[in-house]
């Protein structure tokens, strides 16, 4: 009797774990979280707190997070090639971001690789569109998910763990910008 018992309940186990890899299996092999801000500023002036990591720290919602990790920058000071890699406490990890293309006022586009607490390589996307003497602005993140980011995301929302960042980053950029533009 208890070994039938054991191999229902190793079975139910097996029954459920397999169902539990096909649903992680089918789960929705990218992402993309997105956010945007209008903002009282002309895009070049929008633009310029995005396109050197230098200003970033001003604005950054990771910045505040931990004012004491270490930031190191490479390449040129702004554009394409300039590079930013940072090292900070659990809630800001370890990672590194390199501009890949700079169109001034209209896209900036980011690698973005993260180190630490977990191994990815995702973009990073600004764009930015003239209305009237104010501009919109999209930061969006896009990335693949292999089978544990596909399980993790059953559990974690990226759009919800990312998505109020973004918000804060805007809000912040806004506030610089329109103070800069005035």
């Amino acid at each position: 009797m208890f070994l039938q018992v054991t191999l229902i309940v190793l079975a139910v186990i097996a029954v459920i774990l397999v169902l539990f890899f096909i649903v992680v299996a089918l789960q929705p092999s990218k992402f993309r979280v997105e956010r945007k801000a209008t903002i009282a500023a002309p895009p070049a002036v929008v633009f310029g707190q995005v396109n050197s990591f230098h200003k970033w720290n001003d604005w950054s919602p990771w910045a505040k997070m931990d004012p004491t990790a270490k930031n190191s920058y490479d390449g040129p000071e702004a554009g394409t090639g300039a590079k930013f890699a940072w090292e900070g406490n659990n809630k800001v990890g370890q990672g590194k971001m390199t501009i890949m293309e700079s169109s001034p006022s209209k896209l900036i586009r980011i690698k973005l690789e993260f180190l630490k607490p977990f191994a990815c390589t995702n973009t990073a996307e600004f764009t930015f569109e003239p209305e009237g003497n104010r501009t919109r602005i999209t930061w969006a993140m896009t990335g693949e998910k292999n089978f544990m980011s596909k399980a993790f995301c059953m559990f974690m929302n990226m759009d919800k763990m990312v998505g109020g960042d973004f918000e804060k980053g805007l809000a912040s950029m806004k506030s610089l910008a329109e103070a800069q533009a005035a």
